[in-house]
């Protein structure tokens, strides 16, 4: 039973990355657009992807406008899940649909509709419509996780605190907020993907000065199939590559320093 599993499991890893065998070697083709296999290799899209006023700007746009989205994310994400997993009031269960409805509506429906609204508000072609709208999308999945890592917190950390004289608000930021310290650097790290790579709801409200990064690589592929898409998706698999591996080499420095085994002594003492 464990063989077919483990082959079933090769099996979807591979379908997961193929497309990246052929993006990563089209982002080194010599060729004018996109073709595969590469004809001759280069890095002259990677040069014109760093040098390009728009592929840059675009990108840093797209930084700023999903840090903010997952600042207001989470800043909405966390009182809404406790209030779903500590509390029961009248309309709970309309209160965590109406949470969840942007993951339910397709994202073409949610642009639709945030086009209208922000162009009513004369707010459309801005980042505040973006970052509101992207926060929107970030916040089910925010409180998805949130809320799962609430349910399995032992409130009796809570109750020690709150008998050794802690007030309510000192015990969340001392003892509950650690606790659900890595559940919400996951939420952020999601919200912040979300936010990242939307292009749909991207294309309705940015304008010619706030256009992100998708939105980009979208007008590009239309317009002429400019290689310099395949640069870019790499240079974002590289960056994703980097966060998710930069702190496994962390630990690995840190426990062959030779520092690193009398700490828990220390600790101990």
């Amino acid at each position: 039973m464990k063989k077919p599993v483990q082959i079933l499991a090769c099996l979807i890893a591979l379908v997961l990355l193929a497309p990246l065998a052929i993006v990563v070697p089209m982002s080194f083709s010599s060729a004018a657009s996109l073709e595969f296999p590469p004809p001759g290799w280069s890095a002259a899209s990677y040069a014109r992807f760093f040098a390009s006023p728009d592929w840059m700007g675009s990108l840093w746009h797209s930084v700023f406008i999903a840090t903010c989205a997952t600042l207001i994310a989470l800043t909405l994400a966390i009182p809404a899940s406790f209030a779903l997993v500590r509390h029961t009031f009248f309309g709970r269960g309309a209160f965590n649909l109406l949470l969840m409805m942007p993951m339910i509506v397709p994202q073409i429906v949610m642009a639709l509709g945030y086009y209208t609204y922000f162009g009513e508000l004369r707010m459309s072609q801005s980042f505040a419509a973006l970052i509101i709208a992207h926060a929107c999308l970030a916040l089910p999945v925010a409180t998805l996780i949130l809320t799962a890592a609430i349910k399995s917190f032992d409130r009796n950390l809570e109750r020690a605190a709150m008998n050794l004289g802690a007030r309510p608000l000192r015990t969340f930021f001392l003892v509950t907020l650690p606790v659900l310290r890595p559940a919400v650097l996951v939420a952020a790290l999601f919200s912040f993907i979300q936010s990242f790579d939307e292009a749909v709801i991207a294309v309705f409200l940015s304008g010619p000065d706030t256009g992100t990064l998708p939105r980009q690589m979208f007008n590009s592929f239309r317009m002429e199939a400019d290689p310099v898409i395949s640069a870019a998706s790499s240079f974002l698999l590289a960056l994703v590559c980097a966060a998710i591996f930069a702190p496994l080499a962390v630990r690995l420095v840190r426990r062959r320093l030779p520092g690193a085994a009398v700490v828990p002594q220390a600790a101990r003492s």
